[in-house]
C-alpha cells in the first residue's frame, strides 16, 4: 500500500528535498520569480495548470489570458481550488493566493482582470506545473 501524500503534515526539510530551489522560495517562503522568466506565460496549450507544491489542479488553460504583467494570468481559479489571504508586505496591501490543498504561496490577485470576472489572478510560473490535454 503507497503512502498518501499529506502535504500539511510535511516537514520543511521535506518540502526542500520535494521542490527545487526557486520553487522552494515562491511556494514555502512567499517569494516572487523574475517577471517575464517563465515559459508558462506563453503557453497556449488546452490542459490544467496544478501546484507545482502538491499537484492540485488550480486553474483551467481557457482561463488564461496575456495581462503583459510578465507573469501567468488567470480570470477565475477552478472551484475550491485557491484560498487568499491580506498581504500587507512591501507597503502595500494585496490579495494574496495560496493553494487551498498545501497552502503554497501562488501569487496575488488585483480587481483588475477581463469579463466575466473582472480578475487577475498573477501567479509565479514556478508555483505551476501544466499538465496538456
Amino acid at each position: 500500500m503507497s503512502e498518501v501524500f499529506n502535504p500539511a503534515a510535511m516537514t520543511d526539510e521535506e518540502w526542500r528535498a520535494r521542490l527545487t530551489p526557486e520553487q522552494y522560495a515562491v511556494l514555502r517562503k512567499h517569494g516572487t520569480e523574475r517577471p517575464g522568466t517563465s515559459p508558462l506565460d506563453d503557453e497556449e496549450r488546452p490542459g490544467l495548470f496544478k501546484c507545482a507544491g502538491c499537484g492540485t489542479a488550480l486553474f483551467a488553460a481557457g482561463t488564461k489570458f496575456h495581462s503583459g504583467s510578465g507573469w501567468p494570468s488567470f480570470f477565475k481559479p477552478l472551484e475550491a481550488a485557491v484560498d487568499t489571504t491580506v498581504d500587507r508586505s512591501h507597503f502595500m496591501v494585496r490579495t494574496e493566493v495560496h493553494c487551498a490543498t498545501c497552502g503554497g504561496h501562488l501569487g496575488h490577485v488585483f480587481p483588475d482582470g477581463p469579463k466575466p470576472t473582472g480578475e487577475r489572478y498573477c501567479i509565479n510560473g514556478v508555483a505551476l506545473v501544466f499538465e496538456p490535454d
